[in-house]
């Protein structure tokens, strides 16, 4: 196979600041002590961290002809990121978010809807795409072209081509679950947060929402629920994973880091219980820096931090 992953979906430039405990009146001026752009999104973040921990990756998205795609674009390539098949959109700009992180950790964002809104991918294209061990569909819910038949008929193609599939999404809402059960049957790792996954399915506890999402055909469901860790079931078995102690300076993009954690490990071998242990050193990895690649240096430096890592003790 050409590639370890394919990585389809939401492709966003962020723009982070910290810490910013409000907003400056009229034109005045404050000082933060940090700034950064980073390309993130529920695809794009995945994308750069897959490759970080040394997978071949291939992004598949959208961003713009503009400035913030001449970053997205380069910043990927500079990570050894397959660029070949993101495409330039003109007339709509690259979907872009301000995020003010505050002094606690909160992340309030403006977020500009841009040519993730509008890509969609032409069958020709299938042939590179399946060839990977992996594909990972992120961003579901603000991929409007993708969103529905679309979708579904890439994870179909991408089973029948003996592809291991992986699903995020972003933002769902009330209509989100009509566009999300359909796919279930073809979704390997189904790897929302809790927060979305109760928000679908409609249930609160962790065994039963696992099973509203495995009973409609996901094979194993995968929850990541920030400070609490992350929760997997996969019909037959269930574990918890807690998170690790780090100092945590932002969370942004820790979802998309667990994503990469999980099929970087899972690539390496590893069984499901050791690469959530795997995802989790990641996801705490990206919480130590400002932005969704901070903190990730490699696999094994990520398998060392896993090693030295001590739990977070329950409150």
């Amino acid at each position: 196979m050409k590639y370890d992953v394919s990585v389809v979906g939401l492709y966003i430039l962020d723009v982070l600041g910290r810490p910013i405990a409000h907003i400056p009146e009229a034109g005045n001026v404050e000082f933060i002590d940090q700034i950064r752009l980073t390309v993130a999104g529920t695809a794009g973040g995945s994308a750069v961290d897959c490759a970080k921990l040394g997978m071949k990756t291939l992004a598949v998205g959208a961003v713009g002809n503009d400035e913030k795609a001449d970053f997205v674009i380069h910043t990927l390539a500079k990570f050894g990121v397959d660029t070949s098949l993101m495409q330039r959109l003109d007339a709509v700009p690259t979907s872009s978010t301000i995020l003010c992180i505050r002094p606690n950790g909160d992340r309030p964002a403006l977020h500009q809807r841009g040519a993730s809104g509008y890509f969609s991918i032409p069958e020709t294209s299938y042939p590179q795409i399946f060839d990977a061990e992996f594909l990972h569909m992120g961003g579901t819910g603000l991929l409007d072209a993708m969103d529905g038949q679309p979708t579904l008929t890439l994870l179909q193609k991408a089973k029948a081509h003996q592809c291991t599939t992986s699903f995020d999404l972003i933002a769902p809402g009330p209509g989100t679950i009509a566009l999300v059960e359909p796919l279930l049957p073809y979704i390997d790792y189904f790897i929302p947060s809790i927060e979305e996954a109760r928000l679908l399915s409609g249930l609160f506890a962790l065994e039963d929402v696992a099973h509203f999402f495995l009973d409609r055909g996901a094979k194993t469901c995968v929850f990541t629920m920030g400070a609490a860790g992350s929760f997997v079931a996969d019909g037959v078995t269930s574990f918890h994973v807690p998170a690790y102690d780090v100092a945590v300076v932002d969370t942004t993009g820790c979802g998309d880091a667990y994503s990469a954690g999980f099929l970087a490990a899972l690539h390496h071998g590893f069984d499901p219980e050791a690469a959530a242990r795997f995802a989790t050193a990641a996801s705490g990895l990206v919480a130590t820096g400002l932005g969704s690649d901070a903190g990730i240096v490699s696999f094994d430096h990520t398998w060392e931090s896993m090693r030295q890592l001590k739990p977070k003790l329950p409150r």
